[in-house]
């Protein structure tokens, strides 16, 4: 989190904010639909919760999925649950706690993240007092824990206040096991470091307490990092292909904010600040051909295939009206994460909004997959991610345009010369998508031809008769 405006006038702006339902029909689309599972149209819906920022998303080893975040009054700590990752979009939410009249938390609740620990739930979050002035902006890291087994269910009461070794602007807390040691990392401002936040690891102790003195992960140095404010914040953890890669978000909360990443090996010394690598590119950020901006504060989990998922808030237009923090428009995305040759993670970029976009490899031709140079559908190896990525857009009778997210207003259509291409979405061509020949693959059959579907042939795609083994596509 990060401030342009005058504290006390965030203050009075903030108590004029709407307070939303507590159950989120009215403000998302999807659905809790087991057909998810297969298919894309059934599955999750961007965004998947409005007005929801600061968004963490987990899948609880009982099999349902969690969801929680800031809501724009900054006034309550909220919670949902679903069966399907899609079914979080209108899952009835919970409210678990409202800040308090006075004191220390009686003021802004942000980024609130669910853990077990030492087998009981909590939730951490930050917040500051109210009543405007400096104090506003007293911002510490807390704590409610439930009494019971089931968050949703169960009596939450205050825990306290998390002890850092100093006393100033913290928030962003997140926890992670790694070896069998339970870490806490966080972001908070250190006297004598011209920045507004770094990132700072250490293991714990218990729900309250560190176990050892923190180190300091990173400085916001680089320029997309120093972008309106010099911020690294929102550390969240993925543990895979023998590494551990710590994403956060930096600069201002508008269009610049963005994610880095900490790169480490999983049997290094994590508490070495040195042991870490940065990357010196955002590996997440603002795309204007998706219209996705700001994209940040994520978090990871699983989908019901489990491939892995990124999920993240981000608005769908640039220009922002007054200031970021105040804006109710962040709202909870989900999208699958790739990985590169080397097991490093590839985000490639937010994939805009509707259905979550697939790749698509010939069955019988696996070195190459589909992919878009210009207008031009082409069969390549090693194009970048977005350029692979294709949305099923609903068209009439349950059948579908093809789109890449990457030129939204354009689809699959026949040409003149028998080569398929992209054209204007209006006038593209619709699909039925049945069972391929091999197993577990798709075809996309010619609504037009019931008897032709989309096949390759060389570097190009055509339609070709429903049984050639060249209509059959792997859907990733």
């Amino acid at each position: 989190m990060n401030f342009s405006l005058s504290r006390r006038a965030f203050a009075a702006s903030a108590a004029l904010l709407p307070i939303a339902c507590s159950k989120a029909g009215d403000s998302a689309i999807g659905g809790d639909d087991k057909a998810a599972v297969s298919n894309p149209l059934k599955g999750p819906i961007n965004p998947l919760v409005k007005n929801r920022a600061d968004s963490q998303v987990f899948r609880h080893e009982d099999g349902n999925y969690y969801l929680t975040g800031s809501v724009p009054e900054y006034d309550r700590l909220i919670l949902r649950r679903s069966k399907t990752l899609a079914g979080l979009a209108t899952a009835e939410e919970r409210v678990l706690w409202r800040h308090e009249k006075t004191g220390p938390m009686s003021g802004f609740l942000w980024a609130p993240e669910l853990h077990l620990v030492d087998g009981k739930w909590v939730m951490y979050f930050a917040a500051g007092p109210s009543g405007g002035g400096e104090d506003v902006f007293r911002i510490r890291t807390y704590a409610i824990v439930c009494d019971s087994a089931d968050p949703m269910t169960g009596k939450w009461s205050v825990l306290g206040e998390f002890k850092l070794p100093w006393d100033s602007f913290n928030l962003d807390s997140t926890v992670f096991m790694h070896k069998g040691t339970r870490y806490f990392a966080w972001a908070q401002r250190e006297e004598g470091i011209d920045t507004n936040s770094n990132l700072y690891l250490a293991p714990m102790k218990d729900a309250l307490s560190l176990a050892a003195e923190p180190v300091r992960l990173t400085v916001p140095t680089l320029d997309w990092e120093t972008r309106a404010y010099k911020v690294a914040e929102a550390p969240a953890v993925l543990a895979r292909n023998g590494r551990l890669f710590m994403t956060y978000s930096a600069s201002g909360t508008g269009a610049v904010y963005c994610l880095g990443m900490l790169t480490i090996d999983e049997n290094a010394n994590l508490m070495d600040p040195k042991a870490w690598t940065k990357s010196q590119k955002p590996v997440f950020a603002t795309n204007v051909e998706t219209s996705v901006y700001g994209p940040g504060h994520n978090s990871f989990t699983v989908d019901e295939h489990g491939n892995d998922i990124l999920v993240y808030h981000g608005r769908d237009y640039e220009k922002i009206e007054g200031d970021p923090l105040l804006n109710p428009d962040r709202h909870t995305r989900v999208q699958r994460i790739y990985y590169n040759a080397d097991g490093t993670p590839d985000f490639g970029v937010p994939v805009g909004n509707g259905a979550l976009p697939e790749r698509l490899t010939p069955a019988v031709r696996r070195d190459v997959m589909l992919g878009h140079d210009g207008t031009k559908l082409v069969l390549a190896k090693n194009r970048p991610l977005p350029q692979t990525q294709f949305r099923q857009v609903p068209g009439a009778d349950g059948a579908v345009q093809l789109s890449p997210i990457l030129k939204r207003d354009q689809g699959f259509k026949l040409g003149q010369d028998g080569a398929v291409a992209l054209s204007a979405l209006g006038s593209a061509d619709l699909f039925l998508r049945e069972a391929g020949e091999a197993k577990d693959t798709v075809r996309f059959v010619s609504k037009a031809d019931s008897s032709k579907a989309l096949a390759f042939s060389g570097d190009t795609i055509k339609l070709a008769d429903k049984s050639d083994p060249a209509t059959s596509w792997l859907a990733d």
